[in-house]
Protein backbone atom coordinates (compact mmCIF):
# COMPACT_ATOMS: atom_id res chain seq x y z
CA UNK A 1 0.00 0.00 0.00
CA UNK A 2 1.08 3.36 -0.64
CA UNK A 3 1.91 6.45 1.62
CA UNK A 4 -1.43 8.20 2.85
CA UNK A 5 -1.53 11.56 0.93
CA UNK A 6 -1.31 13.75 4.44
CA UNK A 7 1.68 12.58 5.46
CA UNK A 8 3.85 11.63 2.35
CA UNK A 9 7.26 12.09 3.80
CA UNK A 10 8.49 10.58 6.85
CA UNK A 11 10.33 12.26 9.25
CA UNK A 12 13.87 10.36 10.48
CA UNK A 13 15.27 9.91 13.64
CA UNK A 14 18.93 9.67 13.69
CA UNK A 15 20.35 6.92 16.20
CA UNK A 16 23.17 6.97 18.40
CA UNK A 17 25.36 4.47 16.31
CA UNK A 18 24.12 6.81 13.02
CA UNK A 19 21.51 5.17 12.00
CA UNK A 20 18.16 7.02 10.22
CA UNK A 21 15.20 5.56 11.05
CA UNK A 22 11.93 7.12 9.20
CA UNK A 23 8.81 7.12 10.75
CA UNK A 24 5.58 8.94 11.08
CA UNK A 25 3.99 10.16 14.21
CA UNK A 26 0.64 10.94 14.20
CA UNK A 27 0.36 13.66 17.85
CA UNK A 28 -2.90 12.49 20.20
CA UNK A 29 -3.70 11.67 23.68
CA UNK A 30 -2.02 8.90 25.62
CA UNK A 31 -1.78 5.88 25.93
CA UNK A 32 -0.41 5.98 22.06
CA UNK A 33 0.33 3.30 19.81
CA UNK A 34 3.09 2.28 18.68
CA UNK A 35 3.44 -0.22 15.53
CA UNK A 36 6.08 -2.64 14.58
CA UNK A 37 6.24 -4.31 11.27
CA UNK A 38 7.54 -7.91 9.75
CA UNK A 39 10.19 -9.15 8.61
CA UNK A 40 11.21 -7.45 5.05
CA UNK A 41 8.16 -5.51 5.55
CA UNK A 42 7.96 -1.79 6.15
CA UNK A 43 5.50 1.11 7.79
CA UNK A 44 3.67 1.42 4.56
CA UNK A 45 1.51 -2.21 4.78
CA UNK A 46 -1.81 -2.00 4.96
CA UNK A 47 -2.36 -3.27 8.64
CA UNK A 48 0.10 -0.12 9.47
CA UNK A 49 -1.87 2.25 7.50
CA UNK A 50 -5.23 1.39 8.85
CA UNK A 51 -4.55 1.44 12.06
CA UNK A 52 -3.03 4.53 12.09
CA UNK A 53 -6.20 5.85 10.24
CA UNK A 54 -8.56 4.04 13.11
CA UNK A 55 -5.80 5.27 16.01
CA UNK A 56 -6.25 8.70 14.68
CA UNK A 57 -9.97 8.84 14.65
CA UNK A 58 -9.58 7.64 17.96
CA UNK A 59 -7.92 10.97 19.26
CA UNK A 60 -4.99 8.71 20.51
CA UNK A 61 -1.39 8.86 19.43
CA UNK A 62 0.50 6.69 16.55
CA UNK A 63 3.17 6.19 15.37
CA UNK A 64 4.92 3.81 12.31
CA UNK A 65 8.48 3.29 11.13
CA UNK A 66 10.84 0.99 9.69
CA UNK A 67 13.78 -0.52 10.87
CA UNK A 68 16.96 -0.67 9.86
CA UNK A 69 17.55 -1.97 6.07
CA UNK A 70 13.72 -1.90 5.64
CA UNK A 71 11.36 0.92 3.21
CA UNK A 72 13.02 3.87 3.79
CA UNK A 73 15.58 3.46 6.51
CA UNK A 74 19.20 3.48 6.04
CA UNK A 75 21.02 0.73 5.92
CA UNK A 76 20.96 -2.84 4.05
CA UNK A 77 18.42 -5.88 4.64
CA UNK A 78 20.72 -8.21 5.05
CA UNK A 79 23.14 -6.88 7.39
CA UNK A 80 20.45 -6.47 10.10
CA UNK A 81 19.77 -8.56 13.18
CA UNK A 82 17.19 -9.25 15.56
CA UNK A 83 19.18 -7.47 18.15
CA UNK A 84 19.60 -4.72 16.02
CA UNK A 85 15.94 -3.57 14.96
CA UNK A 86 15.02 -4.16 18.66
CA UNK A 87 17.39 -1.38 19.30
CA UNK A 88 15.38 0.79 16.25
CA UNK A 89 12.46 -0.03 18.42
CA UNK A 90 13.67 1.11 21.56
CA UNK A 91 15.27 4.35 20.18
CA UNK A 92 11.77 5.55 18.38
CA UNK A 93 10.06 4.40 22.29
CA UNK A 94 12.84 6.27 23.83
CA UNK A 95 12.57 9.47 21.37
CA UNK A 96 9.08 9.42 20.10
CA UNK A 97 7.21 7.85 22.80
CA UNK A 98 6.01 10.37 26.14
CA UNK A 99 4.33 8.07 28.64
CA UNK A 100 2.28 4.90 28.40
CA UNK A 101 2.06 3.19 25.06
CA UNK A 102 0.05 -0.06 23.46
CA UNK A 103 2.73 -1.80 21.16
CA UNK A 104 1.79 -3.48 18.19
CA UNK A 105 3.40 -6.47 16.65
CA UNK A 106 3.01 -7.95 13.28
CA UNK A 107 4.79 -11.03 12.74
CA UNK A 108 8.56 -10.54 13.33
CA UNK A 109 7.31 -7.67 14.73
CA UNK A 110 5.67 -9.70 18.03
CA UNK A 111 8.82 -10.72 18.62
CA UNK A 112 10.59 -6.91 18.53
CA UNK A 113 7.39 -5.77 20.50
CA UNK A 114 8.31 -8.34 23.69
CA UNK A 115 11.81 -7.55 23.31
CA UNK A 116 11.11 -3.52 23.49
CA UNK A 117 8.32 -3.85 26.40
CA UNK A 118 11.17 -6.14 28.34
CA UNK A 119 13.74 -3.14 27.63
CA UNK A 120 11.26 -0.25 28.55
CA UNK A 121 8.31 -1.58 30.73
CA UNK A 122 7.86 1.82 31.78
CA UNK A 123 6.28 2.28 27.99
CA UNK A 124 4.45 -0.91 27.39
CA UNK A 125 1.15 -0.44 28.87
CA UNK A 126 -0.37 -3.22 26.43
CA UNK A 127 0.47 -5.26 23.71
CA UNK A 128 -1.51 -6.29 20.37
CA UNK A 129 0.63 -9.17 19.19
CA UNK A 130 -0.47 -9.91 15.08
CA UNK A 131 0.34 -13.50 14.05
CA UNK A 132 3.38 -12.84 16.77
CA UNK A 133 6.68 -14.88 15.85
CA UNK A 134 9.17 -14.59 18.67
CA UNK A 135 12.35 -16.84 18.25
CA UNK A 136 11.19 -17.25 14.35
CA UNK A 137 14.75 -17.59 13.33
CA UNK A 138 15.27 -20.26 15.28
CA UNK A 139 11.84 -22.07 15.44
CA UNK A 140 10.81 -21.43 11.97
CA UNK A 141 13.60 -20.71 10.07
CA UNK A 142 16.47 -22.92 11.48
CA UNK A 143 14.06 -25.34 12.20
CA UNK A 144 12.75 -25.63 8.86
CA UNK A 145 16.18 -25.82 6.96
CA UNK A 146 16.97 -29.34 5.82
CA UNK A 147 21.01 -30.11 6.27
CA UNK A 148 22.28 -29.23 2.86
CA UNK A 149 20.84 -25.48 3.74
CA UNK A 150 22.24 -25.19 7.06
CA UNK A 151 25.67 -26.48 5.97
CA UNK A 152 24.74 -23.50 3.04
CA UNK A 153 24.35 -20.85 5.28
CA UNK A 154 27.16 -21.82 7.93
CA UNK A 155 29.72 -21.85 5.01
CA UNK A 156 28.60 -19.02 3.10
CA UNK A 157 26.98 -16.65 5.33
CA UNK A 158 23.35 -16.45 3.44
CA UNK A 159 20.59 -18.36 2.19
CA UNK A 160 18.46 -16.38 -0.76
CA UNK A 161 15.20 -18.04 0.88
CA UNK A 162 12.23 -17.48 -1.59
CA UNK A 163 9.21 -15.34 -1.27
CA UNK A 164 5.74 -15.74 -1.68
CA UNK A 165 6.05 -11.40 -1.50
CA UNK A 166 8.67 -10.74 -4.02
CA UNK A 167 12.20 -11.49 -4.51
CA UNK A 168 14.09 -14.13 -2.69
CA UNK A 169 15.28 -12.57 0.91
CA UNK A 170 19.04 -13.07 2.76
CA UNK A 171 19.02 -15.58 5.31
CA UNK A 172 22.30 -14.44 6.94
CA UNK A 173 23.85 -16.33 9.01
CA UNK A 174 24.44 -13.31 11.70
CA UNK A 175 20.66 -13.14 11.69
CA UNK A 176 20.33 -16.72 13.28
CA UNK A 177 23.68 -17.11 15.45
CA UNK A 178 22.37 -13.41 17.00
CA UNK A 179 18.84 -14.09 17.00
CA UNK A 180 19.78 -17.17 19.80
CA UNK A 181 20.80 -14.14 22.20
CA UNK A 182 17.29 -13.10 21.74
CA UNK A 183 15.13 -15.80 22.75
CA UNK A 184 12.48 -15.47 24.52
CA UNK A 185 10.20 -18.47 24.16
CA UNK A 186 12.45 -21.44 26.47
CA UNK A 187 11.02 -19.57 29.60
CA UNK A 188 8.88 -17.55 31.25
CA UNK A 189 8.62 -13.79 29.35
CA UNK A 190 8.60 -11.36 32.35
CA UNK A 191 5.72 -9.00 31.01
CA UNK A 192 2.33 -8.05 33.18
CA UNK A 193 0.56 -5.98 31.49
CA UNK A 194 -2.71 -6.68 28.90
CA UNK A 195 -1.88 -8.72 25.90
CA UNK A 196 -4.07 -9.67 23.11
CA UNK A 197 -3.00 -12.03 20.45
CA UNK A 198 -4.96 -12.57 17.48
CA UNK A 199 -3.47 -15.64 14.82
CA UNK A 200 -4.49 -17.11 11.93
CA UNK A 201 -5.30 -20.60 11.97
CA UNK A 202 -4.25 -20.73 8.11
CA UNK A 203 -0.89 -19.57 8.80
CA UNK A 204 1.21 -20.93 6.57
CA UNK A 205 4.13 -19.03 8.53
CA UNK A 206 3.97 -19.38 12.43
CA UNK A 207 1.96 -22.57 13.62
CA UNK A 208 -1.61 -20.89 14.88
CA UNK A 209 -0.17 -22.80 18.99
CA UNK A 210 2.71 -20.26 18.44
CA UNK A 211 0.22 -18.02 19.85
CA UNK A 212 -1.06 -20.69 22.30
CA UNK A 213 2.42 -21.18 23.77
CA UNK A 214 3.30 -17.38 24.10
CA UNK A 215 -0.09 -17.16 26.16
CA UNK A 216 1.28 -19.42 28.33
CA UNK A 217 4.91 -17.65 28.36
CA UNK A 218 4.11 -14.84 29.72
CA UNK A 219 3.59 -14.07 33.46
CA UNK A 220 0.80 -11.65 32.92
CA UNK A 221 -2.43 -12.65 34.14
CA UNK A 222 -4.39 -10.50 31.44
CA UNK A 223 -3.41 -12.57 28.04
CA UNK A 224 -6.37 -13.37 25.30
CA UNK A 225 -5.77 -14.95 22.30
CA UNK A 226 -8.16 -15.19 19.28
CA UNK A 227 -7.93 -17.88 16.63
CA UNK A 228 -8.97 -16.90 13.14
CA UNK A 229 -10.42 -20.43 11.94
CA UNK A 230 -9.67 -19.21 8.14
CA UNK A 231 -6.69 -16.09 8.78
CA UNK A 232 -3.70 -16.28 7.03
CA UNK A 233 -0.70 -14.96 7.75
CA UNK A 234 -1.09 -11.67 6.91
CA UNK A 235 -4.67 -10.94 8.66
CA UNK A 236 -4.68 -7.69 6.00
CA UNK A 237 -8.26 -8.42 4.38
CA UNK A 238 -11.46 -6.03 5.66
CA UNK A 239 -12.77 -8.38 7.74
CA UNK A 240 -9.78 -9.58 9.71
CA UNK A 241 -8.99 -5.15 9.39
CA UNK A 242 -12.33 -5.00 11.36
CA UNK A 243 -11.21 -7.66 14.07
CA UNK A 244 -7.34 -5.55 14.92
CA UNK A 245 -9.19 -2.58 15.30
CA UNK A 246 -12.26 -3.70 17.45
CA UNK A 247 -9.13 -5.50 19.60
CA UNK A 248 -7.12 -2.53 20.00
CA UNK A 249 -9.87 -0.13 20.63
CA UNK A 250 -10.62 -2.59 23.40
CA UNK A 251 -7.07 -3.07 24.63
CA UNK A 252 -7.02 0.71 24.30
CA UNK A 253 -9.51 1.40 26.34
CA UNK A 254 -8.99 -1.60 28.84
CA UNK A 255 -5.66 0.34 29.57
CA UNK A 256 -7.36 4.08 29.87
CA UNK A 257 -9.73 2.26 32.45
CA UNK A 258 -12.83 2.29 30.41
CA UNK A 259 -15.05 -0.66 30.97
CA UNK A 260 -15.74 -2.37 27.80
Amino acid sequence: MTEDSESPRPAVLHTPDGAQIAYHHTPGRLPGVVFMGGFASDMTGTKAVALESFVRQRGNAFVRFDYQGHGQSSGHFRDGTIGQWSRDAVHVLDALAEGPQVLVGSSMGGWIMLLAALARPAHAAGMLGIAAAPDFTEDMLWAGFDAATRERIERDGVHEMPSDYGAPLPITRDLIHEGRSHLLMRGSIPLTCPVRLIQGMQDDEVPWDWALKLTERLQSEDVEAVLIKHGDHRLSDGPDLDRLRYQLDRLLGHVEGVAT
